[in-house]
């Protein structure tokens, strides 16, 4: 099921539920400093994701490191998030809100700025590790569109948010994507596979950068061209597969702050459903290691038994160049 997104018989309409809290067909992606940090939030049908921009300049979360299984670019490739205490799962464990009276939260990158490989967070495996998106048996990639290269921003979603995919959104009129908000983060750093990323949401298609950047608004004037250059990256980033350009719900327009934090309110309590079996799971993996009295809840030791029975990090596997789109120059 595509992320909150309608789409018509011969195009792909882009309405994830904020589409990137943007309305693109991505996965809800909201722009936290704008996939993540444009913390775009990609709302399946809804709207593709939340724009952000890091929280302060001390954005990263160092309470948090990353443990790697199997060889990257495979199908045993897989990215496992671990605290000081043990392996943690990065759709229930790490809290979503940082500060609620500064409205920071956490962004799980899965996707670094300028890389191609389609890495997202497993819903239906325990502990919910990132790995690569496969298709046809092979691992998928993003082409370069030009004049992009691969992600243009650091792309990732948002923890303990859930689009839920039995519920039809008013905006839109079209239903969840069945994974977390999607973030586009937009801050100047490139971010790391795993990292957890302190942010500040700006609006659907949300940024969390500098103190100066608050909303929407204020993207153009510090990011001059990135907001319009994201809308033409969710437009034609799979023109170089022989699909159609994406359509955007809301005409394309960036949707304010206070609109992003309404949905990702909302998608919020849709997660805690999940997580208290309020709804029917149907297949994802709601296993975590922090949240007490949660029937989902293990122990350290078998989350770590978990990760040691999956295969052990080795060479990446070779690679095919990545093309770029031919025929038409996008400028």
């Amino acid at each position: 099921m595509m992320k909150h997104v309608f789409f018509p018989k011969q195009q792909n309409v882009v309405t994830d539920r904020w589409c990137n809290m943007l309305a693109i067909k991505l996965p809800h992606v909201f722009i936290s400093g704008l996939r993540k940090n444009l913390t775009l939030c990609r709302l399946s049908s809804r709207i593709a994701g939340v724009l952000a921009v890091p929280a302060s300049n001390n954005r990263l979360n160092m309470a948090y490191s990353i443990i790697e299984r199997g060889s990257p670019y495979s199908a045993d490739y897989r990215v496992y998030i671990q605290d000081k205490n043990g392996p943690v799962s990065p759709l229930h464990d790490i809290p979503l809100v940082v500060d609620p009276s500064k409205k920071t939260f956490n962004m799980v990158v899965e996707v670094p700025r300028w890389t191609n490989a389609k890495m997202e967070i497993t819903m239906k495996e325990i502990l919910n590790p990132i790995k690569q998106d496969i298709k046809k048996g092979k691992p998928r990639f993003v082409s370069n569109s030009f004049p992009h290269h691969g992600y243009i921003w650091n792309y990732g979603a948002l923890p303990q948010t859930w689009e839920n995919p039995e519920h039809l959104d008013d905006g839109t009129g079209c239903k969840g994507d069945n994974d977390p908000i999607d973030v586009i983060e937009i801050g100047y750093r490139v971010a790391k596979r795993g990292e957890i990323l302190q942010v500040k949401i700006l609006g659907t298609i949300a940024l969390i950068d500098e103190d100066q950047i608050n909303d929407v608004s204020d993207i153009e004037k510090h990011f001059p061209g990135l907001l319009k250059a994201s809308v033409e990256w969710f437009k034609i980033y799979k023109i170089p597969d022989g699909k159609p350009e994406n359509q955007f719900a809301f005409n394309g327009e960036a949707k304010p702050a206070a609109f992003a934090h309404k949905i990702i309110d909302e998608v919020h309590k849709f997660w805690k459903a999940l997580v208290s079996k309020e709804v029917d799971a149907k297949g994802i993996s709601c296993v975590n290691t922090t949240l007490d009295g949660n029937s989902f809840k293990i122990s350290v030791a078998e989350a770590k038994e978990v990760i040691n029975k999956t295969p052990e990090y080795g060479p990446a596997q070779p690679l095919d160049a990545i093309g770029w789109t031919s025929g038409t120059l996008y400028i």
